[in-house]
């Protein structure tokens, strides 16, 4: 295989169409845990480290996303919690206990469901806190490599992985290594789990929007801040959900 962005692109169409075409059914399953939990007046929670970060955020707080989403994040230890800046760094997420106090910070509710990213799906933080959201009764989405986590031991004393904690389990459809084309002297260059992390998200939200418009519900949805009308629009469906969602760093 050549290193090119015409090779990294054919990947990633095929890596797409795969993954939407694999994943449908737990799409749709997601989405009905996801519905039940608004409809009941829930919240959205989005965890993720490292580059997994960036699903949270595709969750939480975007234009045409859900507003009753929470972005949970390693640095909330320091934003709200007190903790000294020198605590974060990159190997915070494989440390289980501070799974505890990160759930401690959130603004949670009994009925609030969570999403979590991990493409591995061993590190310690993640895996401790797929543990507490269920010991607290939630519902839980992982979003994971399937073929990077079979590979992989856990970092949790437990041996578990993100994975074994989830009622709706969504394979982003990554290789082992998350990078996709091979170079010649080992290594390899093009990572796609960022990019089927994303699809995923924004096909649970397109979802749960179908099945709350199919109740006769209108969906509490972002506009772009950066249309006319987009901050009144957003500062008044944000006011039902104050004190429950974080927007910030």
């Amino acid at each position: 295989m050549t290193v090119s962005g015409e090779a990294y692109l054919a990947v990633v169409t095929e890596t797409i169409g795969r993954v939407a075409a694999d994943q449908r059914e737990n799409v749709a399953r997601a989405a009905d845990l996801i519905a039940a939990s608004l409809r009941a007046d829930g919240v959205v929670h989005a965890f993720g480290t490292g580059h997994s970060e960036a699903l949270a955020m595709e969750i939480a707080g975007r234009a045409g996303g859900l507003v009753p989403t929470n972005r949970i994040a390693l640095r909330d230890l320091v934003l709200h919690g007190g903790e000294p800046a020198g605590v974060l760094g990159p190997k915070l997420e494989r440390e289980p206990s501070v799974a505890h106090r990160l759930y401690e910070l959130a603004p949670v509710r009994p009925q609030d469901v969570f999403v979590l990213a991990s493409n591995s799906g061993v590190n310690g933080a993640m895996v401790e806190f797929a543990a507490i959201v269920k010991e607290r009764g939630h519902g839980l989405v992982a979003i994971t490599s399937a073929q990077h986590s079979a590979r992989m031991t856990s970092r949790h004393p437990s041996g578990r992985k993100l994975a074994d904690f989830a009622d709706v389990v969504l394979d982003n459809g990554a290789p082992y290594g998350d990078a996709t084309l091979p170079l010649p002297g080992g290594g390899a260059v093009g990572a796609v789990s960022s990019i089927t992390a994303a699809l995923l998200a924004q096909q649970i939200v397109a979802e749960v929007v179908a099945r709350l418009l199919a109740v006769g519900e209108r969906p509490p949805v972002y506009l772009s801040a950066n249309i006319t009308g987009g901050d009144e629009h957003n500062a008044e469906l944000e006011a039902r959900y104050a004190g429950r969602i974080r927007r910030g760093a």
